[in-house]
């Protein structure tokens, strides 16, 4: 292989493919990203068998190949290179000869024929969303979804439906419930459950919110196009929790409240917080005020939160990590708040549409 490419367009591509690459594996190769030239196309995938990411970029191309190169150390070298261009090629030995500027590599690749196969998804029914939309709704969902399988895998992802002209992300980690809603202008029907990790990533592509997304859906495969790249992950395979049991139908106490005075209330108090897993916030919730407290071996913060209360007066323990990650994602100036006492899940929802809705459940109170 012998090619010459634009080393800035070269370097932007392997820093989006390297974020997926897997350091900790038995197969050396899936450490690289798979170089392919043909003339006039340098096709470039990383895959780890369970999120792929191909991208093809304009290449010079004297001699056709394939090589799989370490993406650390590419990327590395790539960034330190100060030439407009980069030339690479490749001997017989599988040496790659790496050139920009004054500066030169030889890094030792691995054959290209070693690298898996990246599956492909393609249907006749694509679904284009703005990448404005998508970002948004997994910015004000993801941080609800469950960072480790334990024992229920399926709460790793997010429920993506797209019907009669809606698009609705839902996250459930077990401890908190988060579920947003967007009208969007599309005549087309979906039901799936992405993973975190891959929805994650398809944020980081999303480089222009004016730059549409295409999706396409397989039996257990999606396909993300958007800014050139062909982003695959697979889907989580099962049955997602029913979350709509777990949402009160109705409630015994309410409050209107500014999000950013609030936010900024629970901040201040904050710093006592040791551990915002096992130390909750004491609500003390009267007619007129909230008064948090919060204690811990640091030491103790209390402060009065002004309110009109709806219903009787109660106390609860709140996560306060929970409760500022809903309050920040609702991103609308006022919310209204609803309780059923201290051992329900507490509702955070816009004052008027169904835009969002986020449900924290409450912590004991020693």
């Amino acid at each position: 292989m012998e090619i010459s490419v634009d080393r800035a367009q070269l370097l932007e591509a392997v820093n989006h493919l390297s974020r997926i690459v897997n350091n900790k594996t038995s197969l050396p190769v899936l450490e690289g990203i798979y170089m392919s030239a043909e003339q006039g196309k340098l096709t470039l995938i990383s895959y780890n068998l369970e999120m792929g990411i191909k991208k093809e970029i304009y290449s010079n191309t004297a001699v056709a190949g394939e090589i799989v190169i370490s993406a650390r150390i590419l990327a590395e070298i790539l960034r330190k290179m100060n030439g407009v261009s980069v030339e690479i090629s490749t001997d017989e030995r599988l040496m790659c000869h790496i050139k920009s500027g004054s500066a030169n590599f030889d890094i030792l690749g691995m054959a290209g024929a070693d690298f898996p196969e990246i599956p492909t998804v393609l249907n006749d029914n694509p679904i284009t969303i703005g990448g404005e939309i998508l970002k948004n709704m997994i910015r004000r969902t993801i941080f609800a979804v469950a960072q480790n399988e334990g024992t229920r895998p399926i709460l790793t992802g997010i429920k993506v439906s797209i019907k009669e002209d809606n698009i609705q992300f839902v996250a459930i980690d077990g401890y908190r419930l988060a579920i947003r809603n967007e009208k969007i202008n599309i005549n087309a029907d979906a039901d799936f459950i992405a993973t975190g990790k891959a929805i994650s990533e398809l944020v980081k592509l999303i480089e222009d919110d004016n730059e549409d997304v295409v999706i396409h859906t397989g039996a257990n495969l999606i396909c993300f196009e958007v800014n050139g790249y062909s982003f695959i992950s697979r889907l989580l395979e099962g049955n997602f929790i029913d979350y709509s049991k777990t949402i009160p139908p109705t409630f015994r106490q309410r409050i209107f409240v500014n999000t950013t005075e609030l936010i900024n209330t629970i901040d201040r108090i904050s710093p006592v917080i040791n551990d915002a897993f096992s130390t909750p916030v004491r609500c003390i919730i009267s007619e007129e005020n909230i008064l948090f407290s919060c204690s811990s071996s640091i030491g103790r913060a209390t402060e009065n939160f002004p309110i009109t209360l709806e219903g009787e007066e109660f106390e609860i323990g709140l996560n306060s990590r929970y409760l500022l990650e809903a309050l920040k994602a609702s991103e609308v100036d006022n919310v209204k708040i609803e309780f059923n006492g201290a051992t329900s899940g507490v509702l955070i929802k816009p004052t008027d549409s169904d835009e969002f809705l986020y449900m924290i459940m409450p912590m004991r109170l020693r």
